[in-house]
């Protein structure tokens, strides 16, 4: 049943109050996992999660009484280039937006050596983040080993994400620590005695497939480290992020879903009952059949099928996607399915960019979804 973003977040929230028995446990959903496309809605979730559990605005103001942290598009807002004045270009600087969160993490618990330590780990350990006395401004050079004064830089937005990353990551850990204490009068700070929830919207989606492996077993670590009653909600729109995760935290506290849109601006939150991670290639496999049972075929379907056969290829080893394609005559390919994906699913010209696709052309996507022999070892 279609709902609102809104019904969705009530959904999320009453679903870490349901308790179940296993064996001689009771326990509460600890983590949920949610795999969305872009641009279908996981930040706006994220939004209304927060005005959701958070009653007074005022809460975004003040640590004390917070209920809930998250680390989406918003928080890295709280980060900003100031290029106003020719000085600024010479030297770039970060600037941080004065907020309680990272006057906590830099000031209070001075985490700034591990923030370094984490953002040098997912991009280069010569790129060096260089806080100001105040905390109010980051200046990052590359520190060559040697007496010169090293240049300061303006680094990338990918570079850019992973700070700000590692700045709620150490924010994370802290916040870990202190509540993994189970008697109040004990830990170190009351800040984060009323905290329930962490939710986390596609954390750094421009690292490279080893750092994000890396990034996910990290993430899924510090949930596992978390003694407390603490409730944990993230998306993402990657695929290998998902089921890295799922894998890291497969357990009776965990539940995953898919978030989808729909045309008519409301969303299914489709839960995964299955035990196996979910397969990016098996969810375009079903999306491409489906279009083909309702007659929805449209060219993006084709760009699906070259994910799959590209992915499929590398997987097993084979030099050309096309390799796994129906032959022609024994040994022999059929060129003529190779120049119809080809074209279909890369296109250099304006006039090429149509959204509709010939009836022969959804002829030769179902004889390809039928034929290609690889599609008989999946299992939707």
């Amino acid at each position: 049943m279609s709902q609102s973003l809104i019904e969705i977040a009530q959904n999320l929230k009453e679903a870490t109050h349901k308790r179940k028995s296993v064996g001689e446990k009771i326990l509460d959903v600890k983590v949920q996992l949610i795999y969305a496309f872009n641009g279908t809605g996981k930040t706006r979730l994220s939004r209304e999660f927060k005005k959701l559990i958070v009653s007074r605005l005022e809460a975004d103001e003040e640590i004390n009484g917070t209920k809930v942290i998250y680390y989406n598009a918003f928080t890295e807002d709280l980060f900003f280039w100031d290029n106003d004045t020719p000085n600024d270009i010479a030297e770039p600087k970060l600037k941080i937006q004065p907020n309680s969160f990272t006057n906590w993490i830099l000031e209070e618990e001075g985490q700034d050596q591990n923030i370094i330590a984490n953002f040098q780990n997912y991009t280069n350990d010569k790129l060096t983040p260089h806080f100001s006395e105040d905390y109010s401004v980051v200046r990052f050079s590359f520190e060559r080993g040697n007496d010169e004064s090293p240049e300061i830089v303006k680094i990338s937005k990918g570079e850019e994400s992973c700070f700000i990353w590692s700045v709620f990551h150490s924010l994370l850990e802290q916040i870990i620590d202190v509540l993994n204490i189970a008697e109040q009068n004990e830990r170190s700070t009351n800040k984060f005695n009323d905290l329930e929830y962490i939710f986390i919207d596609d954390p750094v989606s421009s690292l490279d497939e080893n750092h994000l492996i890396e990034l996910a077993v990290e993430i899924a670590k510090l949930i596992k480290s978390s003694k407390s009653e603490l409730k944990f909600i993230i998306t993402t729109h990657n695929p290998l992020f998902y089921n890295v995760l799922h894998n890291e935290l497969k357990d009776d506290r965990y539940k995953k879903y898919i978030l989808k849109n729909l045309d008519d601006g409301t969303y299914n939150l489709l839960p995964q009952a299955n035990d196996s991670p979910f397969s990016y290639h098996l969810y375009l496999k079903s999306e491409i059949e489906k279009a083909i049972e309702t007659g929805q075929l449209s060219k993006f379907h084709y760009n699906f099928l070259r994910n799959i056969l590209e992915k499929t290829s590398t997987f097993l080893g084979y030099t050309n996607w096309g390799e796994l394609l129906p032959e022609k005559t024994p040994g022999e390919r059929d060129s003529y399915l190779t120049r119809i994906i080809n074209i279909s699913s890369h296109s250099k010209h304006a006039n090429e960019e149509v959204f509709e696709l010939t009836a022969n052309d959804k002829r030769v996507l179902g004889y390809l979804m039928k034929n290609t022999k690889i599609f008989e070892f999946f299992k939707s």
